[in-house]
């Protein structure tokens, strides 16, 4: 009995602590989204200063990454029609095979029956000479007659889930052309996607046709990619002073609320779960221990010349793999960016607390909008080659309160 009142006493006490704690969570992950939205409008901000071929790259490389995602969409469906469709056709086979199998069977039936009919059945009715055998034989008769028309009801209903499945394979089918004239009509618009970024290629390579013409552009380049990092870091860090100095007042405000005569002490609600809680644990001590991004192979490293040029130098990783490959997450984290940026292409920045962010970029297609929460694992991106790159990697960078820091000191060694 002291046990239970232990117990209940526990729980009332424990309860509301749960509770508060839970909708803390869900104010702190409210103010992250609002947090997101205020950063989205500052960042488009900075990207519309853009010239007109860089302005025609973004739109037709986003385009391109759209389509890339509604083919394999599409793709997926195709297939996923295919398969049911061999389903059906397997299914039928079966009904068929049953039909003819009762066919067979009430043929035989009717035969045995014609022929009682015509001999033992009609003498019996005329001599009635025997009554326990005429007693027995209208008995075998019944049987026989049941045994009928359950087989007769068998038949009707393999005739009607036939129909149905002939049904469902027509209507398959029809959706099945759908889905092959919407995959073609893709397919044709991203190869005018594709021929319209190759002469916006083209134009960019005549802009930038010296040795130093390139280099001034990989500033610029740099330059913006500086900016959007800036304001996103200097904006998370006041967000966080802002959380920090409201948590504090509600504190304050708790404990003073305490402090008052006769108020009874209530549960500490605790404090508001924190970012590195929120996002799978705290960065820092993960050092060593990531996994890379995406299964590839090093083709260029932290620190080496980019083009070539030794005046500029990578700030990440670039890590060739196929087009379409996966890119995860290497944290958890908050996605605080995931737009076409110049340089970098479909860009996706994620945002793992105490001013740790992780960049990947030059991707083919975004899987994640700006607020999304990711976990360590989940497919953020698709590997491609946007941003004028000439052949699909991942770019990958890991910063540290505004200074860029060696993926490869980060992630495991077998990476």
């Amino acid at each position: 009995m002291l046990r239970i009142l232990a117990l209940i006493l526990f729980s009332s006490l424990i309860a509301p602590a749960i509770a508060d704690q839970r909708a803390d969570t869900q104010r702190q992950l409210e103010a992250a989204r609002q947090d997101v939205a205020e950063l989205k409008k500052l960042l488009e901000k900075l990207q519309q200063e853009k010239s007109g071929v860089q302005q025609q790259l973004k739109k037709t490389e986003t385009e391109m990454g759209d389509l890339e995602g509604q083919v394999k969409e599409l793709q997926r469906e195709l297939k996923g029609s295919e398969q049911e469709i061999q389903r059906l056709d397997q299914e039928k086979k079966k009904l068929q095979g049953a039909r003819t199998e009762q066919q067979r069977l009430i043929a035989i039936q009717a035969r045995a029956a014609y022929q009682s009919g015509r001999q033992e059945y009609v003498k019996l009715l005329l001599n009635q000479q025997n009554p326990e055998k005429f007693s027995r034989t209208l008995t075998y008769y019944d049987y026989l007659s049941q045994a009928r028309l359950e087989q007769l009801a068998a038949f009707n209903e393999t005739l009607r889930q036939l129909a149905n499945v002939e049904q469902e394979i027509n209507s398959h089918q029809a959706q099945l052309q759908a889905q092959k004239a919407g995959l073609d009509e893709r397919h044709a618009k991203l190869a005018e996607a594709r021929k319209e970024r190759q002469q916006a290629l083209a134009k960019l390579n005549r802009d930038f046709a010296t040795r130093d013409q390139r280099l001034k552009a990989r500033q610029q380049e740099q330059a913006e990619l500086g900016r959007v990092l800036k304001t996103i870091e200097e904006t998370l860090a006041r967000q966080a002073r802002e959380a920090e100095e409201a948590r504090k007042r509600a504190l304050a405000a708790q404990q003073a609320e305490q402090a008052r005569p006769g108020q009874q002490p209530s549960q500490p609600s605790g404090p508001l779960v924190t970012s590195g809680a929120v996002y799978g644990g705290p960065f820092a001590s993960a050092r060593g221990k990531l996994p890379w991004p995406v299964d590839g192979r090093l083709v260029a490293r932290y620190g080496t010349p980019r083009g070539g040029d030794a005046r500029t130098k990578w700030d990440g990783v670039l890590i060739g793999a196929p087009s379409g490959s996966q890119v995860r997450a290497v944290h958890g984290g908050r996605v605080v960016f995931a737009d076409w940026l110049r340089g970098a292409g479909l860009l996706v920045i994620l945002d793992h607390g105490n001013g740790y962010l992780s960049l990947y970029g030059h991707n083919q297609n975004l899987l994640k909008s700006a607020g999304d929460v990711v976990k360590a694992g989940d497919p953020i991106a698709t590997v491609g080659s946007s941003g004028g790159q000439e052949t699909s990697a991942l770019y990958f960078a890991i910063r540290q309160n505004g200074r860029p820091s060696d993926p490869a000191q980060w992630c495991r060694a077998q990476g």
